[in-house]
């Protein structure tokens, strides 16, 4: 990368977290692309120049901070963690993303941002199922998921434990999740019944 490049590449990020933190405050509607461009130091034409719209620029900044959060889980995948202590770390950053998502992003009218739902199942398709994937992989192959399951049970499983989990932590106080953490663990490995001993 040259040195225009890395200019480019570092304004843009420099955009994506100006949006990401006005988007998040005020909302979509709320926040000009002039507003961006002073708060990030940069011109509004330079904005349009890179994104062409502030509808495109919010769904590539959100894009943008998906692929970060990606980047966490397969860092925590790819650690020395034992996988029970991974999905842990997993299930918690993504139950946190999902109140960052819900809570801090009011509500976009769908019909200011069309392609976003479309773009949000492709991002699903294409980077979040793969992950998953390997995920399940390295569960059934450290024998922590049953070979039988399939990787859509398992997925809806997580996910739902995953929900609870994100609306549990939100209501208890930072003491009680910090105990009760290793049993809700424990739990979605084991179930009521835990381990069996053979």
């Amino acid at each position: 990368m040259n040195g225009y490049e890395r200019r480019k590449q570092k304004k843009i990020e420099q955009i994506y977290s100006v949006s990401f933190q006005l988007f998040s405050k005020f909302g979509f509607q709320k926040v000009s692309v002039n507003k961006i461009a002073h708060k990030a130091k940069v011109s509004p034409a330079t904005i349009y120049n890179y994104f062409g719209t502030k509808e495109q620029l919010y769904t590539d900044m959100l894009m943008n901070w998906m692929d970060k959060q990606l980047e966490q889980y397969e860092r925590i995948l790819d650690s020395e963690l034992s996988f029970p202590e991974k999905t842990k770390e997993i299930m918690l950053l993504e139950a946190q993303n999902l109140k960052i998502l819900s809570d801090e992003f009011p509500k976009v009218p769908s019909s200011e941002l069309g392609g976003l739902v479309q773009m949000m199942e492709s991002y699903n398709e294409q980077k979040a199922m793969p992950f998953f994937a390997k995920f399940v992989a390295i569960g059934k192959q450290e024998g922590y998921i049953h070979r039988d399951q399939t990787d859509e049970v398992t997925m809806l499983y997580f996910t739902m434990y995953k929900n609870e989990l994100g609306r549990y932590w939100k209501e208890a106080d930072q003491d009680h999740k910090t105990r009760s953490m290793d049993q809700l663990m424990q739990l979605f490995f084991y179930g009521l019944v835990g381990r069996v001993e053979k």
